[in-house]
């Protein structure tokens, strides 16, 4: 985020941390719990994985991912939301299921084109 910056509304202020085509999907996925890069990899099929080490690095910077890595062999790095990362949850989820609602409205059934987590799971 930008320190010296001005913003009209708070929403840009969050858009300018958790915006983008990639980061909200990244973080809904991690309001399940702790997951590796390879995890990630398959929990979003269309992301390369320099665009994921892109965004999870900026969102490590943010203080909204924790980024643990592990001395052993092979090598082994988790990622999982902050405190302040979890603060999150309700509006990813929340987010889910406005989407799955919109798909609804449009296409009239959600099962030929969602695939993965609702956003009603704990």
């Amino acid at each position: 985020m930008n320190a010296g910056r001005t913003y009209n509304t708070a929403v840009e202020a969050a858009l300018e941390v958790i915006g983008g085509k990639w980061k909200p999907i990244i973080l809904f996925h991690l309001t399940f719990g702790k997951k590796r890069n390879g995890e990630l990899m398959s929990l979003i099929p269309s992301i390369t994985q320099k665009v994921l080490t892109q965004q999870l690095g900026e969102l490590v910077k943010d203080g909204i991912v924790n980024r643990t890595a592990y001395n052993q062999i092979p090598p082994k790095v988790e990622y999982e939301l902050t405190d302040f990362g979890r603060s999150l949850k309700e509006i990813l989820h929340s987010l889910c299921r406005w989407g799955e609602a919109y798909v609804e409205r449009v296409y009239g059934d959600t099962s030929p084109i969602l695939n993965g987590p609702t956003g009603t799971e704990e």
